[in-house]
């Protein structure tokens, strides 16, 4: 085994070790430069793999790094993919647990449901639009296992892309019925609002997220399928969790979703 491939395996060892004992790790950018975004990936791919073996289940993508409020505070200027697994999900109105979380933080995001796989050579937004099956509001509940979330571009996309836990709405929405562009949304803590958005700070159009993530998978040989969910970025900043939240966040003509954190 060369070296770049001793630091790639060490990298993800890192992260696994820092996920199954609940204690961050240092960044992973360290062993795999702060560039090289394939050996981040494989970093990510090799984690993924190992879950998979032992039974997990992927049921779809998330887009990060889509909102330039984002971007922003966490220092990087491109957007990045993870895995979403079945495990992950808090059902909508239901409690996470603190104990199952590192370092975590809830965004508000439109998720969608393909009917149709995405498998063409080069991917269109009417390849997207005829694909989608319907949308769903959806909190992405993010998380770091690098300490103090001192992560570059390198280091989220090892962790899968900072990934941690997901919340969907229980009403699909057909894409004619909203205006995924210019909805509004509000996210509240209990009482207070804590976030705003709206749908076109996700590259502008959720859309536009979507084409991104469908041609990058097509090019890694994981052409997105059809009832994948895809969390499709951001469209307001994200907001630190702490034991005793609750994260109620309503898009306009999208519906409502919410989760509650306890100890």
């Amino acid at each position: 085994m060369n070296k770049i491939n001793r630091n790639v395996e060490a990298a993800a060892k890192r992260l696994r070790e820092a996920a199954q004992s609940g204690q961050t790790c240092d960044p992973v950018r360290k062993l795999i430069g702060v560039e090289d975004l394939d050996k981040a990936y494989a970093v990510q791919e090799i984690n993924n793999a190992l879950r998979v073996s032992q039974g997990a289940r992927i049921v779809g993508s998330k887009i990060g790094l889509t909102s330039k409020a984002v971007q922003k505070q966490l220092g990087v200027d491109q957007p990045d993919f993870g895995v979403l697994w079945h495990d992950r999900e808090v059902l909508n109105g239901g409690e996470v647990s603190m104990k199952d979380l590192m370092q975590p933080k809830a965004e508000a995001e439109i998720a969608f449901v393909l009917g149709k796989d995405l498998d063409k050579e080069f991917i269109t937004s009417v390849d997207i639009l005829s694909a989608i099956e319907y949308a769903l509001p959806s909190i992405e509940i993010v998380g770091s296992r690098i300490s103090n979330w001192d992560i570059k571009i390198t280091d989220t996309i090892a962790d899968n892309a900072s990934a941690s836990h997901w919340v969907v709405g229980h009403r699909p929405v057909k894409l004619e019925n909203f205006d995924m562009i210019n909805c509004k949304m509000k996210m509240k803590n209990k009482t207070k609002i804590v976030s705003k958005g709206v749908g076109k700070a996700c590259l502008g159009s959720p859309i536009n997220a979507m084409i991104w993530l469908a041609q990058k998978m097509k090019n890694v040989g994981k052409p997105m399928q059809a009832g994948d969910l895809i969390l499709s970025g951001a469209i307001g900043p994200m907001v630190a969790a702490k034991a005793g939240d609750h994260f109620h966040v309503t898009i306009e003509g999208l519906g409502e979703v919410s989760a509650a954190f306890t100890e």
